[in-house]
């Protein structure tokens, strides 16, 4: 049995109950509330990420007062100078996760400790001010507690969460900034897929590379998704869906993908993915999957995945299939890989669907919490 992470084991410390923290953001008064026309539009055709709720999170931390201001206010624009540090030199972070309702009107979400944990690991490594694990899940809390009516409840739907800080100190010179900002904002979301639980094809660059050796490869970052998108860009005018990222040191191994980690599942029915070695981010879906794989008595295996032994894998049998998952997509059948000098198909089989269907019964509540994972954020 492998050893817990260190983001895996503050993740697992007893957290305070939702009522615990409600509150700590205190909700300002809203006269532009989406009319209900409006949100019946919006709810009726759930896209990702494109459509915003009435309210946001919002904090401010400034040396002398630390995080204050907590407050629940409008969704709308931020006003921000010119000389925003943000805008300059790129101080910010970011986080993922989703409001889940449940078939009894109750919202729950996932593991958030886990983003808690992660957004302070990723605040550390970009010189921004940690933030309490009772302010981040009060801002959930807070938030989703204002804006429950857009919590969907149909199948594959739910209320995408984007906690993020960024430095708003005006100012032009290379140093942390002294002002930051923390927000929370919603959209409630379908599928990130449009064709759902649907093989994707995959595009192996060997040019760009999204992170190198101690780098910020590991901590959820806006520069670790802009160093994506040109290849991301290309590989969709090839017609490929996503982009799968090699090392940067050796050119030859699996990384991840742009936005999701990726598992190979072999023939004899264990699981390896690629070893954290501090390019990769430690994604949360990705620690519930080995973790429950685990305890189903699976070999999950983390190690160094040369892309050469895949296609060989591929061409002997030995790889029956490849996935990649993410908070946003949760799990997704790979069904092709390609690059300059080979293209070949991915089998799509059965683990890579049981995985999907078991990990999202424990989000709904339609299965059991083995590992208490699940977060009641409010009665029906």
């Amino acid at each position: 049995m492998r050893k817990p992470t260190e983001l895996e084991e503050l993740a697992a410390r007893p957290a305070p109950g939702a009522d615990e923290v409600a509150g700590t953001f205190v909700r300002e008064p809203h006269d532009q509330l989406a009319s209900e026309s409006d949100y019946e539009r919006v709810m009726a055709n759930l896209s990702f990420g494109v459509d915003f709720t009435d309210y946001m999170a919002h904090a401010t931390w400034t040396a002398d007062k630390g995080w204050h201001n907590k407050r629940i206010e409008p969704y709308g624009p931020l006003t921000l100078d010119p000389a925003g540090a943000v805008l300059h030199y790129g101080q910010e972070t970011f986080e993922g996760m989703k409001a889940y309702r449940h078939d009894d009107g109750s919202i729950w979400t996932f593991r958030p400790t886990y983003n808690a944990a992660r957004i302070n690991m990723s605040n550390r490594r970009l010189a921004i001010p940690e933030i309490s694990r009772e302010d981040y899940l009060a801002s959930i809390v807070d938030l989703v507690r204002a804006d429950a009516r857009w919590v969907p409840s149909d199948e594959g739907t739910s209320l995408y969460l984007r906690p993020f800080v960024f430095a708003s100190e005006s100012f032009l010179g290379v140093r942390a900034a002294s002002r930051y900002e923390y927000l929370v904002i919603a959209s409630p979301s379908g599928a990130y897929f449009k064709n759902g639980l649907q093989p994707i094809d995959l595009w192996v660059d060997r040019t760009y590379h999204r992170a190198g050796p101690g780098g910020m490869g590991d901590v959820k970052t806006g520069g670790n998704y802009a160093s994506s998108l040109l290849p991301k860009v290309r590989a969709a005018e090839a017609g490929f869906d996503e982009v799968l990222f090699l090392d940067a040191a050796t050119n030859t191994n699996l990384d991840e993908l742009g936005g999701m980690n990726v598992f190979v599942v072999m023939a004899d029915g264990s699981v390896k993915t690629p070893a954290l070695t501090g390019n990769i981010l430690p994604g949360g879906t990705r620690s519930s999957i080995i973790q429950f794989l685990e305890a189903e008595g699976v070999n999950v295996s983390e190690e160094t995945i040369s892309l050469q032994s895949v296609l060989d894998g591929l061409d002997s049998g030995d790889v029956a299939e490849m996935f990649a998952c993410g908070t946003a997509a949760v799990v997704t059948p790979i069904g092709r890989l390609a690059s300059e000098d080979f293209d070949v198909a991915v089998p799509v089989g059965e683990k890579t669907k049981q995985i999907y269907e078991e990990l999202t019964a424990i989000q709904l509540g339609h299965a059991e919490d083995r590992f208490g994972w699940l977060y009641k954020i409010a009665d029906a």
